[in-house]
């Protein structure tokens, strides 16, 4: 049985989407933003036929965007018989609506592309969980109304209808199902802490792998526990926070966490899912912040990291820079080391090459 009366489709099947990318005041530092829209449309087995820039200066109440905008892309829907619109600024319910509507087609936001890919990226029981308890935050201020003609409009007897819309009945069924869900992952938060306590006590150090997604987290967890973590080129290949343990030569055994990749704007909803695998970052007693330094705007993601690195309460936890893909800047012949990387300790490195500038707290 269907838990709502119009539930979005599924993405990631090949669908002809358009990609709407809305410039804004708070967003126009980021230079890559676009770029990034498109990488994460792709991560998500979208078929991007099209890639616009609407630049705005504020947010209009009913489409987010101008009418006369809204008709430029409605003819460019029917035009290219596109399946899906994405638009990379945060929609109200009304205005996805509003714009569905109008457009005759699927519209959703960039939070719910994002929320996609980790639906499609989760394996472990709690990642299903927390993106499932993410999804359902997100889509719980999307219901349509449904089954209005069973409304109870009019009084007396004989002229009641049910008593309770499908509308509310799905508000209610979604409540439920959260409740649920929040149970069974305090359950599993439970057994996380005790294996923390355990480390705590048998005094194991342990050390956070963070930073911006398709960094490099996943292969240098891989090279330092001989572990088979799935790596990939693509945003958000991993998903499920990894611990392992080691024997480093200068310190002795110690525990590696490799963690969720970091974006800006990281959705809301996903940040209070995930709540448990990132206090591995704040709980760790230091975090190896891996960085892609063949990105030409890795300085700005260094940034955007810190900045969720504040939020989760771990910017108290001593913090390395690690330039990792450092064979790549080479190939490019660019020279990182003319910029001034704050106060953070820095080593350089390639997981891919295996090989290491740099021994880094008895890491080889």
């Amino acid at each position: 049985m269907e838990l709502f009366d119009k539930q979005k489709n599924a993405v990631g099947q090949g669908e002809r989407t358009l990609l709407v990318y809305i410039e804004l005041p708070t967003n126009r530092h980021i230079h890559n933003g676009m770029d990034e829209f498109l990488e994460l449309a792709k991560s998500s087995g979208l078929n991007v036929i099209k890639n616009l820039k609407v630049i705005r200066n504020s947010a209009k109440a009913k489409h987010f965007i101008g009418s006369g905008k809204v008709v430029e892309l409605a003819e460019l829907v029917k035009e290219l018989e596109l399946d899906l619109v994405i638009f990379s600024a945060e929609l109200s319910p009304s205005q996805e609506r509003n714009l569905e509507k109008d457009l005759e087609c699927q519209v959703m936001d960039r939070t719910g592309l994002i929320l996609d890919i980790f639906s499609l990226r989760a394996s472990s029981f709690e990642g299903k969980l927390q993106v499932e308890l993410a999804q359902l935050r997100h889509l719980s201020t999307r219901l349509v109304r449904g089954w209005t003609h069973l409304e109870r409009q009019k009084g007396g007897i004989g002229l009641r209808g049910p008593g309770e819309t499908q509308l509310e009945t799905d508000k209610r069924l979604i409540s439920v199902r959260i409740k649920n869900i929040t149970k069974r992952l305090d359950k599993v938060h439970k057994q996380r802490d005790l294996g923390r306590k355990a480390r705590i006590k048998n005094e194991l150090p342990m050390v956070a792998l963070a930073g911006y997604t398709n960094a490099g987290k996943s292969t240098l967890f891989n090279a330092i526990t001989e572990a088979e973590v799935f790596a990939n080129d693509q945003l958000f290949a991993t998903l499920d926070s990894t611990i392992r343990r080691v024997i480093l030569p200068a310190s002795g055994e110690a525990v590696i966490a490799d963690t969720v990749g970091f974006i800006q704007n990281l959705p809301h909803d996903l940040v209070a899912a995930f709540k448990s695998t990132l206090e591995e970052t704040s709980q760790a007693n230091v975090i190896l912040h891996i960085v892609d330094a063949s990105d030409e705007y890795h300085i700005e993601k260094i940034e955007q990291v810190n900045e969720i690195i504040v939020d989760i309460n771990a910017d108290k936890v001593p913090s390395i820079l690690v330039m990792n893909k450092i064979d790549c800047v080479k190939i490019l012949n660019r020279d990182w080391t003319e910029i001034k990387w704050q106060d953070f300790p820095c080593v350089d490195f390639s997981t891919h090459r295996c090989w290491y500038r740099v021994t880094l707290s008895g890491i080889s």
